[in-house]
């Protein structure tokens, strides 16, 4: 007997891609996981490959053959602007994995894995930030949030370029005295922000490891050093900024709505950040309820994927179930 596949769920990200597909009922039929989707740096058919590969594998574990496959819901990184997530619906549509295709951006699928209903706020930081809202009539509010130019501030990446700028000018007498100036090195086995400074420079510390002193800052924050405490401070308004802009957007301000926080370092939940969070947020929208979301992001791609097929509540919740 051949197998239906109603929902292909798609959550990639830059370092890793889990796919589920999802039968008519909600069931859980299959999953797989591949490599990160990173288009920019190798091109859209190279990073669709990437997806591939994870979807044959997925497809390959089904118990039978494939009778057909409804809608695909993919969650991308990458996918900033709504241009790109229409380029990529179309190269996705070129492929014919499924009879439908949305592409959304992967902040998304965090958003809806933590909501029964689409409706309400995600804020994420990782290696960058990104704020999403979501409302059921179909409206969403949203950001570009590709960097500087977009005008972000905050992820782990952006707080451990600060604490080296202020760690670096504290050494050489620029700036303010701050312990980062000797935990910063210290945490690479090094005496000074001088060595840190050429051992980036040069190469003998990747670049792509100042992610690591994201802790380090916080530690020092929670150790009492005012520099590494307003920098947690300044990220923590950066939080709420988003949020409250995405609330006022969808007309939720003034409702109870929830406010979700992801990513690395808001699922580490350093008090000082995330209570603060909640401090300030309780000011800007007194309805909001803050909490971490704790469910992978490729539930919420499922779950976006069975709104658009009009799947019936006990089918979300039958899905949402497996993923507990």
């Amino acid at each position: 007997m051949g197998v239906n596949v109603s929902v292909v769920a798609v959550d990639a990200g830059n370092s890793k891609t889990d796919v589920a597909l999802i039968g008519a009922d909600g069931t859980v039929l299959s999953t797989a996981r591949g490599g990160g989707f990173q288009p920019p740096y190798v091109g859209v058919e190279a990073a669709l490959d990437v997806l591939a590969g994870a979807l044959d594998e997925a497809l390959a574990a089904l118990p039978g053959t494939v009778d057909s496959v409804g809608h695909v819901s993919a969650c991308l990184a990458n996918a900033d602007l709504p241009v790109e997530e229409a380029e990529l619906a179309e190269a996705l549509e070129a492929r014919g994995w499924g009879t439908s295709v949305q592409v959304r951006n992967d902040t998304f699928a965090i958003l809806r894995a933590g909501v029964d209903e689409p409706r309400g706020v995600a804020v994420v930081c990782g290696a960058g930030i990104n704020c999403v809202g979501m409302v059921p009539d179909g409206r969403t509010a949203r950001f570009p949030a590709i960097g500087r130019i977009s005008g972000d501030w905050g992820g782990g990446a952006g707080l451990a370029e600060e604490a080296l700028w202020f760690a670096a000018r504290a050494e050489d007498g620029r700036g303010e005295p701050t312990e980062l100036a000797r935990v910063l090195p210290g945490h690479f086995g090094l005496d000074s922000m001088y060595a840190l400074i050429e051992a980036l420079h040069r190469g003998t510390i990747p670049l792509t490891r100042r992610h690591e002193l994201t802790p380090v800052l916080f530690a020092a924050a929670v150790a009492g050093d005012p520099v590494a405490g307003a920098l947690v401070e300044r990220l923590a308004q950066e939080v709420v900024a988003m949020a409250s802009v995405a609330l006022t957007r969808l007309g939720l301000l003034e409702e109870e709505a929830p406010v979700l926080l992801g990513g690395s370092v808001l699922a580490a939940r350093h008090p000082q950040l995330n209570d603060r969070i909640a401090e300030l947020l309780a000011v800007r929208a007194p309805k909001a309820v803050v909490r971490v979301v704790s469910e992978p992001p490729v539930l919420g791609a499922a779950l976006l994927g069975l709104d658009v097929t009009g799947a019936a509540p006990e089918v979300h919740r039958r899905l949402r179930a497996q993923y507990a």
